[in-house]
């Protein structure tokens, strides 16, 4: 028998944390072709007959059977009963849990191979291969699990799943096996994962995981008024609990302090029971981390699972949800039933979110998420209202509005016609209707309302860094700090060729060629510059179109509305397709970069996605808000987009008319449709074709399901059908759109925080069925904050300033209406506004060609007709020429942008001032606590060093 070679000593600087953590997971710090430091935990053939577990070394599977033994003999199911049920969260022992499922396909093999070990090289790590490959990494793989500390359950003889282990036999041992015992070779196998207290323990050390120690100390308690306004609070807010938060709001008033956990510390930690002490979440997290730095080959890069499943080894990762999601009232509920009956309940939508219970059950990264979501949701409230206040001004004085009473008494005011030839001229009372509701949204508050929203926005993202502070210190991730990640399999394969080029020449690490990652970010650059072009492209389509149909329906009646809801309505539906189309693009475009982490990649994504979607989705509105109307030139020296077509003008009602139209039918539609409509069927459809196609899982799902006797599908098998979860960019991303509604063109429509908080409201339960019904459960992250997206949010925050107040200056009538006031006005009132604001054309002047057809279509000889802008008579000296009121606005307007935007910044930077990040109670709070748990370290040190006599009667503590 040959000597084994000792292990090398690994090289480099490496701290004790990350040689524990090498050591744990059979990880060899010194580079490729080192051995693992841990020798593997091999069962002898006596322990296999003997022993009722089934988790095996793969050092069993490797060796072949005895001739004449059936495989069945390798394979044994679990015997006795635990104290849970088995087959649900639980080994067959019933006793430890299942903490995360490997799943993998046997497909169909008419002619079994045998499988031999060969050695693998670099070039071979990325490319697709056999099945056999598979086999061999699967199986190295999973040896290494074992050699980490878990134990792994496979799939029992039974008549649900005995197919899948002999199957995996088959492809070991080749042709022998499948001759001596025929039987089914094809199916889906499961391979179930549990973390014992060692490997929880050592993990949660490294990770500088949290958990409560036995110190208790008791919370400040509020007196005299404050108290006495808080228990009136907390009593009128208890309605609103939901139930398993209701029993918190009347917990005891003390708290065990938290602190990183330590296996040498461990007699200092609250354990009631090691089997509950670590929650779900944290296991399934523990075991996450083993699988990213398991590896399944010798090499350096061959590494993780995530590598894994994108070369097809395995199909899916994933911890299990607990149980159903409906159940019976009789017995306690676990908790995704409580979830869905206190979360996911539409009757409920009044309610608040169970934080506690979405932090445990999903992570803190998932219940960060919500509670951005719920804050955002909350503080929508006040700006509704006074949005709500501000539509109901203009409602109840629509009728004493000056400038609308003289539209509709303007019986004797002829307008130009608004296109060539086809178009007549008309009276300027036609647009009685479209002046009362102008005013609705334009009038004397709409400043107001403007600086309002403004300071709302900083006002919510103060109050989020508070809350978010206050979530950091409940959930115990003060000090947490994300650890380097491992590069994305993606990266790993292309850098093989340059690995094995450069590894001998130099010991550096190897990275990525400078050219490439150039050239990658040149595609990409180049690539959303001409998405940009698509569109405003996509824009000048809708325009045209309305041109054309507006020319050809000049001649009906009221064709105005027609043509401006018809095109809204096309323009609505292009956003739609090319925000899908955007979702690829930047999706292919971050592949093509290839970044090396998978926080790089999500950055880099949202980035993308946040452009391109952005600019899809405010571009039609930004050319209504600042270019439409705006370059069309006067009568008798239109502009022209195409032969016969001129430059658009904005309708009788103006143009903050047209912009709310456009504003409201985009935001609803991209609401009700895209973030709801969708967001309810495609997870079911995905998940029907799922079932349909998961490697006949379907077909046996349903044969189990017409033999009622037989057993039952398993909570894995029922996990595995579920839709993956895709990360929460798409759920920030559908916000953020909504929030730039909200605050950037608030000025044209005080309705948006209405609209945005009825869908919000829908929203979060929509979220939440999603969630627990619909997803797999995702692996439970942590994270202290929301990342990238706050950054967004300052950014979309500050050009909302700018937009509303170019939107007030250009688009509104605030600053004619002021500067005729204070400046024109004989009586210092708004009489005369309306005369005072039209230019007069000589009908004569009227470019060959572009004069109307029907001179006399309003009864008479027309040969003066009034038109919008601020240029002197025909009669004057210089015709048509700006004149001085022209002036006075221009000065007025770019006065008010500049004012308007210092004295919002200085209330903005005033906020953000006057509100600390971190309350002042919780500041005390956590210094008490540091303060507290550090006398207790100190004294438990001198207790261990012998210095201090322990008091018998008193804890470690």
């Amino acid at each position: 028998m040959s000597q084994k070679k000792a292990p090398e000593k690994p090289t480099g600087n490496h701290t004790s944390v990350e040689m524990e953590m090498a050591d744990m997971v059979g990880k060899p710090l010194g580079g490729p072709g080192t051995q693992p430091t841990k020798p593997v935990r091999k069962k002898s053939s006596e322990s296999m007959t003997s022993d009722p577990d089934l988790y095996y070394s793969v050092e069993d599977l490797r060796s072949e059977p005895p001739p004449g033994e059936p495989v069945s003999n390798r394979i044994r199911p679990m015997l006795g009963q635990g104290k849970h049920e088995a087959g649900a969260l639980f080994f067959k022992d019933g006793y430890r849990r299942i903490d995360y499922v490997l799943a993998f396909p046997v497909p169909r093999r008419k002619h079994p191979v045998k499988v031999e070990h060969k050695p693998e090289d670099d070039s071979s790590a990325f490319h697709p291969e056999g099945e056999d490959q598979k086999v061999r990494r699967r199986r190295e793989f999973e040896k290494n699990l074992i050699e980490a500390g878990l134990d792994l359950e496979r799939d029992d003889e039974g008549a649900r799943t005995k197919k899948c282990v002999t199957a995996l036999l088959s492809q070991l041992h080749g042709s022998q096996i499948a001759s001596r015992e025929p039987t089914k070779d094809h199916g889906m196998c499961f391979v179930r994962l549990h973390a014992p207290w060692k490997v929880l323990s050592q993990y949660a050390e490294i990770l500088k995981i949290k958990m409560p120690t036995k110190k208790i100390y008791e919370l400040k308690e509020r007196t005299g008024i404050k108290a006495k306004a808080y228990a009136l609070w907390r009593k009128t807010i208890k309605p609103l609990q939901p139930s398993p938060q209701a029993k918190q709001v009347d917990k005891e008033p003390y708290k065990h302090i938290s602190y990183t956990f330590s296996r040498d510390k461990e007699h200092m930690f609250h354990i009631e029971s090691r089997e509950t002490f670590f929650k779900p979440s944290t296991r399934s997290l523990v075991v996450h981390e083993i699988l990213k730095r398991t590896r399944y080959s010798q090499k350096d890069y061959a590494i993780g699972i995530t590598n894994l499943i994108a070369q097809g080894v395995y199909t899916a990762a994933y911890p299990l949800h607990e149980g159903e999601f409906e159940g019976d009232t009789d017995i306690p509920p676990n908790p995704r039933q409580m979830l869905f009956d206190e979360w996911g309940s539409y009757s409920k939508f009044v309610k608040f979110q169970p934080l506690n219970l979405i932090r445990n059950y999903f992570g803190e990264k998932i219940g960060m998420y919500f509670a951005w979501l719920g804050l955002y949701t909350k503080l929508l409230i006040p700006s509704s209202l006074v949005g709500l206040i501000v539509f109901l001004y203009g409602v109840f004085t629509m009728d004493d509005n000056v400038p609308s009473d003289e539209v509709c008494e303007a019986y004797n005011i002829t307008m130009c016609p608004l296109c060539d030839r086809e178009c007549k001229y008309w009276r300027l009372s036609d647009s009685c209707k479209s002046a009362k509701f102008s005013h609705l949204f334009d009038n004397e508050v709409t400043v107001f309302f403007s600086i309002f929203m403004s300071l709302w926005a900083t006002w919510f993202l103060e109050n989020w860094k508070r809350k978010q502070m206050e979530l950091n210190y409940a959930w115990d991730l003060s000090g947490f700090e994300e650890e380097e990640e491992q590069p994305r399999p993606e990266y790993e394969a292309r850098l093989v060729k340059h690995r094995i080029e450069q590894s001998d020449k130099t010991g550096e690490e190897v990275k990525l060629p400078k050219k490439q990652t150039l050239f990658a970010v040149g595609v990409s650059s180049v690539t959303i510059l001409t998405m940009f072009t698509v569109t405003l492209a996509a824009v000048f389509a809708v325009i045209m179109y309305r041109l054309s149909v507006a020319s050809a329906l000049a001649i009906y009646p009221n064709s105005g509305q027609i043509v401006s809801g018809t095109a809204v309505t096309l323009n609505l539906i292009v956003i739609l397709i090319l925000d899908e189309i955007y979702g690829s693009v930047a999706a292919f475009l971050t592949n093509l970069e290839c970044p090396r982490t998978e926080t790089e990649y999500e950055d880099k994504l949202i980035f993308k996605l946040f452009l391109l979607k952005f600019v899809n989705s405010y571009a039609s509105i930004f050319y209504v808000a600042f270019f439409k109307g705006r370059f069309m030139g006067r009568p008798g020296q239109y502009i022209y987009a195409a032969p016969g077509l001129r430059m658009e003008e904005c309708g009788p009602g103006g143009c903050l008319y047209e912009l709310c139209i456009q504003l409201s039918i985009i935001m609803a539609g991209k609401q009700l449709i895209q973030n709801n409509v969708m967001e309810i069927g495609m997870p079911k459809l995905k998940k029907f074709l799922r079932e349909c196609t998961c490697f006949g899982l379907c077909k046996e799902r349903a044969e189990r399901a017409e033999d009622k006797a037989g057993p039952r599908d398993t909570r894995w098998e029922e996990d595995l059908v579920l839709e993956p979860f895709s990360g929460l960019s798409p759920e920030y991303l559908e916000m953020i759109i909504q929030f730039g509604f909200v605050t950037i063109f608030v000025a044209s429509f005080p309705l948006a925080p209405l609209l945005a908080l009825v869908n919000n409201v829908l929203e979060i339960r929509l979220d939440a069925r999603k969630f627990v019904q619909e997803l797999r459960r995702p692996m439970a992250e942590r994270a202290k904050d929301i990342g990238i997206w706050y950054n967004i949010l300052k950014g979309i925050t500050k050009i909302s300033v700018i937009v509303n107040a170019f939107v007030i200056a250009i688009t509104s009538n605030f600053i004619p209406r002021t500067v005729y006031q204070y400046m024109y006005s004989p009586d210092g009132s708004l009489h005369g506004f309306i005369d005072w604001s039209l230019s007069t054309f000589n009908v004569s002047d009227f470019e060959p060609g572009s004069e109307p057809r029907d001179n006399r279509s309003l009864g008479e000889v027309v040969q003066f007709c009034r038109y919008r802008d601020f240029r002197d008579a025909p009669w004057e000296a210089e015709p048509y020429k700006y004149n001085l009121a022209y002036w006075h606005i221009f000065a007025a307007r770019l006065g008010f942008v500049i004012c308007f935007q210092n004295f919002i910044i200085f209330l903005r930077d005033f906020i953000g001032y006057i509100i600390p990040d971190v309350p002042k109670e919780l500041d005390e709070q956590i210094k008490k606590e540091n303060k507290i748990m550090m006398d207790a370290l100190i004294h438990e040190e001198n207790v261990r060093q012998g210095e201090v006599e322990m008091d018998p009667e008193k804890e470690p503590l």
